[in-house]
């Protein structure tokens, strides 16, 4: 038993670099959390995916697969406009049929409103690789019951699909800009995904690394700390409080990925703060706050304190508190219409759709207009560093 166990260890090794697959399964590199990778899956639930249609979707075994149910789609929550996908696939049979959405809204066929990658070896003019519809791969391109692995490039209207490390698709179309992530099921054509991870491109930075221009000082009522922004080591510097550093440019839907590193005094200070975001300018702590807190109750991660960093301060506590003090952690947070996501260190930890009527003050009502984002500096203690700020607007729909 001790040979074949070593035996497996070194053969799953010797797959990796196939697979392009550093780390262990559904997890991300130190290196691919700081260039800005996200976990589209968790390698455990099905948190931040929405079934759509009658298929039975079901984690286990770091596995997500659908084999019984009706025709559907398991969509992932957040919509993205430019990006890498990457995703790695199993058939079940060679009968198998299925596919890869992006771009596609929210209702209607995937197809059409967005693009399918399709996964079929069956289908003479669209095989699996194909742009279904628009661009053909022949058929018979992969090999059933074994894993293999796309990565997905869509940057306004070029769109790149590479299969297993070859380049099948390398297309121009602009009909779809933004939209859903989406796994296909067919009903009778078992079909497995896992390492779903994808990075956000055309962000540009929201500070120089160098001093703050872009930005303005919001202090807090007269009588009280006032905070100490400066720039040290290519990083945005704060100590004390209250206020906030916010930008002179307004943003309404976006996707935002920073590193913050908060720095305790000791083991039992854990530095509050936040990043807000469609708020009033000029005006401090307004609008929504995606909370900075390193805290958790009794040693256990899934009980964050005052909603724990990645949380949405009022709304929606983080469903686990990755980072902690006295390091760089990589926050994302993704504002569309609605709905919002945070992701920390490359896992999503929140997940929020604002229902309430729109208004324009976000702790009673929904808040959709535009406005700055914001670094809070809370309290007299407050010691915090933020760096490697990147933007993109998000279209919508």
């Amino acid at each position: 038993m001790r040979n074949f166990t070593v035996y497996l260890a070194f053969s799953l090794v010797a797959l990796l670099p196939a697979l392009g697959a550093e780390s262990a399964p559904n997890t991300l590199s130190s290196e691919e959390v700081s260039a800005g990778w996200l976990l589209l899956w968790d390698g455990e639930s099905t948190f931040g995916w929405e079934p759509q249609g009658g298929a039975e979707w079901k984690a286990a075994d770091g596995v997500l697969r659908a084999s019984s149910g009706a025709d559907g789609w398991l969509r992932h929550a957040t919509p993205f406009a430019n990006f890498v996908l990457r995703v790695e696939f199993r058939m079940n049979t060679v009968e198998t049929d299925s596919g890869i959405f992006i771009r596609a809204a929210s209702e209607g066929d995937p197809t059409k409103t967005g693009y399918q990658v399709n996964i079929n070896n069956m289908n003479k003019d669209f095989g699996t690789g194909s742009l279904v519809g628009r661009v053909k791969v022949p058929s018979g391109q992969v090999k059933a019951k074994e894993w293999h692995r796309y990565q997905i490039t869509a940057d306004n209207d070029h769109l790149v699909v590479e299969l297993d490390g070859k380049k099948v698709v390398d297309a121009r179309d602009g009909s779809a800009q933004t939209g859903y992530i989406g796994l296909q099921f067919v009903k009778g054509a078992e079909i497995e995904f896992r390492n779903i991870a994808l990075r956000p491109l055309g962000l540009e930075p929201l500070f120089n690394g160098k001093d703050l221009t872009g930005w303005t000082s919001v202090d807090r009522p007269k009588g009280r700390a006032i905070p100490e922004w400066s720039v040290k080591e290519g990083a945005i510097h704060v100590e004390k409080g209250p206020g906030q550093l916010e930008t002179i440019a307004e943003f309404g839907n976006f996707v935002l990925q920073l590193e913050v590193r908060a720095n305790a005094q000791n083991e039992d200070h854990h530095p509050n703060s936040g990043v807000f975001f469609r708020g009033d300018k000029g005006t401090s702590w307004t609008g929504y706050e995606v909370q900075i807190r390193n805290q958790f109750k009794d040693g256990d991660r899934t009980q964050p304190v005052d909603f724990g960093t990645g949380g949405l301060y009022h709304f929606q506590p983080a469903r686990r508190v990755v980072p902690n003090d006295q390091e760089f952690f990589t926050k994302t947070i993704v504002a569309a219409g609605r709905h919002i996501a945070v992701w920390i260190n490359g896992i999503e930890v929140t997940k929020y759709d604002d229902a309430r009527t729109e208004g324009s003050n976000a702790v009673k009502e929904a808040r959709l207009a535009p406005g700055p984002i914001a670094l809070q500096a809370h309290d007299p203690t407050t010691n915090l560093d933020f760096r490697n700020l990147r933007i993109k607007p998000l279209p919508m729909r």
